[in-house]
């Protein structure tokens, strides 16, 4: 009698786990690509961004100097909730804002406003202005306050802007504080028209400030 063996093939250990592994691949790959068609990374970019411009400019080469307890160091000023963002507030009522569709401004309105108060003070007086970021130490005036309003009213269709100012003498002991507001009527409730409205109530109110801060210093 012959005995006959059966030729038996034993595959690789290894290969079902290669086969494992290249599934966990492909079903990894699977999960990015579907995900790639549903995340965005970053939002468009807005078409334009708006500003507000000084209609009153320091000529170029023109320099001040002052002792240090002269000096005026304007803060950026407090503002509500509505206006602590880069988008063009509108108020519809007494109790609710809106935000013009397409209008956003190239930096908040806060920063705006200060820009836009040391270039009016420099530029109609002899005070050497200087921002308070750029110094530990604070020995002259202090310039700072409530950004109260900084946009549109819808009922009445005007841009409004609204400052409570507060300016601290060199030595802290007198506090002077004062309301400052102008209006200007806006054309179009849209990303056209609102910035220069805005615009124009904000050098109405900074000049208006430059006067009040140069009879105190």
């Amino acid at each position: 009698m012959t005995n006959s063996r059966a030729n038996v093939h034993t595959a690789p250990a290894t290969s079902g786990a290669a086969m494992r592994k290249a599934a966990r691949a492909a079903l990894i790959t699977g999960l990015l690509i579907s995900a790639a068609g549903c995340v965005k990374f970053g939002a468009e970019p807005p078409d334009r961004l708006l500003a507000i411009a000084s209609t009153a400019t320091v000529p170029a080469g023109v320099s001040a100097s002052s002792a240090s307890e002269s000096a005026l160091f304007i803060d950026v000023p407090n503002v509500p909730k509505a206006l602590a963002t880069p988008r063009v507030a509108v108020r519809e009522n007494s109790t609710s804002f809106a935000y013009v569709k397409d209008a956003i401004w190239v930096d908040t309105p806060a920063r705006q406003f200060q820009s836009l108060l040391s270039e009016t003070i420099r530029s109609r007086s002899n005070i050497l202005v200087l921002d308070p970021g750029q110094y530990l130490a604070r020995t002259g005036y202090i310039l700072n306050g409530d950004l109260v309003e900084f946009g549109i009213d819808a009922t009445r269709r005007e841009a409004v802007v609204t400052f409570d100012a507060t300016m601290l003498s060199p030595d802290g002991l007198t506090v002077t504080r004062q309301r400052f507001t102008a209006s200007a009527p806006v054309s179009r409730i849209d990303a056209d028209g609102v910035a220069p409205a805005i615009s124009a109530a904000a050098n109405d109110v900074a000049n208006a400030v430059a006067t009040w801060v140069s009879s105190r210093t």
